[in-house]
């Protein structure tokens, strides 16, 4: 069941690739519930719009003194375009070249 337009969660992703993503939620998601994701990629095109299911869910730790309420969640790509997934690579794949160019420098 997809949420409702009501239900819609903005979040910071932690890592992605082309089977999935990690993101930072603010509030829990029911393991194996599906989703529908747009992925706001940073290359100038239109965002992807795909189908997705919460496949874990783990608690942040929260530093002593302060009170945290962030869950990392992991989602999976459902029937995710083979044009959709390629593009997905080619982000990740640019973002590493240029992270490892600022380490070498």
């Amino acid at each position: 069941m997809k949420k409702a337009a009501a239900d819609k969660i903005s979040a910071h992703t932690e890592n992605i690739g082309a089977g999935g993503i990690c993101v930072i939620l603010s509030q829990g998601l029911d393991r194996f519930s599906d989703v529908e994701l747009i992925l706001i990629l940073n290359d100038k095109q239109p965002p992807i719009d795909c189908e997705a299911r919460v496949v874990w869910t783990v608690k942040r730790s929260e530093p002593a003194g302060q009170a945290l309420n962030q869950v990392d969640t992991g989602i999976e790509f459902v029937n995710l375009k083979e044009k959709d997934k390629l593009r997905i690579e080619k982000v990740v794949k640019k973002c590493l070249r240029e992270q490892n160019s600022r380490v070498n420098t």
